[in-house]
């Protein structure tokens, strides 16, 4: 079919087409977006360790370093790092949306547009982040970072001390839409009144319905094509499930939960730990010939997020390096993150999402 205002080369199925569009876009909701940054020197300004990316800026760029430039980046899903976060250096530092994550605590989705990045697969690129991303966040790259809140300095009249203001990054037509339809005021700060819904509340109730599986089948044809719209909360009963939904699986996502220590692998054999080739075989990872992570799902094995396999792609990137105790904790931890996940998709699908 020909629809306005895309014009496509094969058939398309456009019959969820009005429910859709009754949705709002999530670009239209998040003023304040953009990609993330590129440093285009990774090997430099990137790496785990904080000291490791001091040595490596400090022998490159021939520079004393600025510890205060130091921050924390989103590199892969489930995969933290550290970056040398100098605007003059990093080649691409998108400065006015980064800012966000610097001058306070924040929160942001991490959404895609192409829905399908690898075959048939559905679409599944949502993430959750606490800091600044990077533009491969994402297989393919070009996920696209929608902030809570936006964070402006300002000097008052005759006031030496900065003073920051903390605004919601969301249009107030649209939360002005949500108040209306759900009968509850909205509030900059989370308090417990059940009248009242917070900027958190409205992000997980975003994060439950990405992660429904339903969701994503009957609106797939549109998730290949732009950013995604979200149907709005039709009851206040409705929206608090899946706001509690949302934030477990975001929580989960952040390994903020303390679910994700409650690890259901093993990793019961002794050795140089070095990965080599990872290889899931009967429930076990192998990261070289002799030692294994055991009782991993097949499900979180073979998860999707962005169009990473997340369980996979950490130990791909991690090749011919030791894993040391910590790193071996964080990959239990993401299995569980992976499992869970799973299991809180389809409890987001009990729910009537339309």
């Amino acid at each position: 079919p020909i629809v306005d205002p895309n014009f496509f080369f094969v058939n398309k199925d456009f019959t969820s087409q009005s429910d859709y569009a009754n949705g709002f876009k999530l670009l239209d909701l998040f003023p304040i977006n953009n990609v993330g940054i590129v440093t285009a020197k990774d090997s430099i300004l990137i790496n785990e360790s904080a000291s490791e990316l001091i040595n490596r800026v400090e022998d490159y760029y021939k520079i004393e370093l600025n510890q205060k430039l130091i921050r924390k980046i989103s590199y892969r899903p489930f995969d933290e790092k550290m970056v040398y976060y100098d605007t003059r250096i990093v080649e691409r530092a998108r400065e006015k949306l980064m800012q966000h994550f610097h001058i306070g605590d924040n929160i942001g989705l991490v959404i895609g547009r192409q829905g399908q990045v690898v075959g048939s697969m559905p679409w599944n690129i949502a993430f959750i982040t606490n800091s600044m991303t990077d533009f491969n966040l994402f297989y393919r790259g070009g996920g696209m970072l929608f902030p809570l809140y936006t964070y402006t300095e300002t000097k008052g009249f005759q006031v030496i001390d900065e003073q920051t203001v903390m605004v919601p990054n969301l249009s107030l037509s649209i939360v002005s839409e949500i108040e209306e339809n759900l009968g509850l005021h909205f509030t900059i700060k989370k308090v417990t009144k059940n009248e009242t819904f917070a900027p958190i509340d409205l992000l997980d109730y975003i994060y439950a319905v990405l992660h429904s599986p339903t969701y994503r089948e009957k609106y797939k044809e549109f998730l290949k094509i732009d950013f995604p719209r979200v149907p709005y909360p039709k009851d206040q009963e409705t929206f608090w499930k899946l706001v509690k939904l949302g934030g477990e699986i975001r929580q989960i996502h952040l390994l903020e939960s303390p679910t994700v220590e409650k690890y259901i692998t093993q990793y019961p054999v002794d050795g140089d730990n070095v990965v080599v080739k990872p290889v899931f075989k009967d429930g076990k990872v192998y990261i070289n010939e002799n030692q294994y992570f055991d009782n991993v799902p097949q499900i979180a094995w073979e998860f999707y997020i962005g169009g990473y396999q997340p369980a996979q792609k950490w130990l791909k990137d991690r090749k011919d390096r030791k894993l040391e105790f910590d790193d071996i904790l964080h990959y239990q931890k993401i299995i569980v993150a992976l499992t869970v996940t799973h299991r809180l998709m389809q409890e987001v699908d009990k729910i009537a999402i339309e």
